[in-house]
């Protein structure tokens, strides 16, 4: 038997209200998914202005991190991003369509060496993404130090 920490709704509403505060501040409309570790959401939130599109982007980048729990732009980062035509894994999205990211805007939720979800996020460039998936989970990690 095993002991699983498991992310709650209170602990993705810190998440979100973190990230959409960064992405105010940086000046970028975000839709933001927190998912548990296998990949299901928690929590969505659309901010005013942000593309419809961004939904689904945000779920899949949310369960690919939580799924294989690594940052999505792992896949696809050269030099020998496994991802990429040629190597190991090219053709991994495939295997889940609609539901695998294989770019910048995902990340793993890692608390005590354990990953317990996903931060999928989608609406600004990969380094807007990435600033605002990094505010949601530092924000988490700070709340559970306390």
């Amino acid at each position: 038997m095993i002991t699983v920490k498991r992310l709650t709704l209170e602990d993705a509403r810190i998440i979100l209200e973190a990230a959409e505060a960064k992405a105010k501040e940086i000046g970028v409309a975000e839709t933001v998914c927190v998912c548990d570790d296998g990949g299901h959401p928690i929590a969505l939130h659309r901010m005013t202005g942000a593309r419809i599109t961004g939904v689904e982007i945000a779920i899949a980048k949310a369960f690919t991190a939580a799924g294989h729990r690594r940052a999505t732009h792992k896949f696809n980062a050269p030099p020998g991003g496994p991802a990429l035509p040629g190597n190991e894994a090219f053709g991994i999205h495939a295997m889940h369509p609609g539901k695998f990211a294989i770019f910048v805007g995902g990340f793993p939720i890692e608390v005590e060496g354990e990953v317990v979800g996903g931060i999928g996020v989608s609406g600004g460039t990969g380094g807007q993404d990435t600033q605002v998936g990094e505010a949601g989970i530092a924000a988490l990690l700070r709340s559970l130090n306390r």
